[in-house]
């Protein structure tokens, strides 16, 4: 379409969008006139640029990265009551969680104490019971907190011989013997493991309660015999005199059984040499 113009001459002018062009305008680096950014008024500012690349087309370096200075290690956290003394001093105060972790830590003992005094047995479960609630009891008692352990293992030694001589009592008032009483289910060794543990402790049974437990401690619990004695507060000589009545007695009932003569056969501390 023509239009006249001003001075006469006609000038086509065309009407489409796409025909009519922008001029381009050069890439500018905007300017910081007042200088508050750099501080120097007019100057470039460095303004990072979406892509990485500088003004010129170039590759902008990448960013420093400040070192990162290793964190210390987390202080490890000390158990609750480490030592014996600790726990004592919870335990006459009365704190719930001291109880349970006197079960925790010596619970392995007690039970390893009976299960060697009772053999396989039902009751196993309520003596380590009667142990720990003799603990509770006498713990304002103990003079010296640092023997917990050795306490703990005394009262029980004597907790199991309480029971086998009550046992034996009500069984003898009742005519029952051992091997009538019904059996309970409980865990035990399987096999010739089973029937040498039975034996051993059928031939056990007929011993003196005193006699039975040092044995017992020794050679089940295998405890030292200073410890024997202490457990059983007794001399470390009438330890040996029973120890050596005890020995003898379990060698030559054991011979006359089938399941224990082959096994003291093999060899070892009761072998034929």
């Amino acid at each position: 379409m023509a239009l006249q113009s001003g001075s006469g001459r006609s000038e086509r002018v065309s009407r489409d969008p796409a025909a009519v062009r922008t001029p381009q305008r050069a890439f500018r680096r905007p300017v910081d006139p007042a200088g508050t950014r750099l501080g120097a008024p007019g100057r470039l500012l460095n303004v990072p640029s979406p892509t990485g690349l500088r003004a010129d087309g170039r590759e902008r370096p990448p960013a420093p990265v400040a070192p990162q200075t290793p964190k210390p290690p987390l202080p490890a956290v000390a158990p609750l009551y480490a030592d014996d003394a600790e726990l004592v001093a919870a335990l006459r105060r009365g704190e719930a969680r001291a109880q349970s972790i006197l079960v925790e830590r010596y619970e392995p003992l007690v039970e390893r104490l009976v299960a060697g005094a009772l053999g396989i047995d039902a009751e196993i479960a309520d003596v380590v019971q009667d142990v720990f609630v003799a603990v509770l009891e006498g713990v304002h008692n103990l003079k010296d907190a640092s023997a917990l352990r050795s306490w703990i293992a005394t009262l029980t030694v004597f907790t199991a011989r309480g029971r086998i001589r009550r046992r034996r009592r009500w069984r003898w008032i009742r005519f029952v013997a051992p091997e009538e009483v019904p059996e309970v289910p409980v865990a035990a060794p399987q096999g010739e493991t089973h029937e040498a543990v039975r034996a051993t402790y059928a031939i056990l049974e007929k011993f003196p309660a005193d006699e039975r437990l040092a044995f017992t401690l020794r050679f089940v619990s295998e405890m030292q015999l200073t410890e024997v004695a202490a457990a059983c507060r007794v001399s470390l000589a009438t330890v040996k005199r029973r120890l050596a009545r005890a020995e003898k007695r379990f060698v030559e009932e054991a011979r006359s059984h089938p399941a224990l003569n082959e096994r003291m056969g093999r060899g070892g501390r009761w072998g034929e040499s």
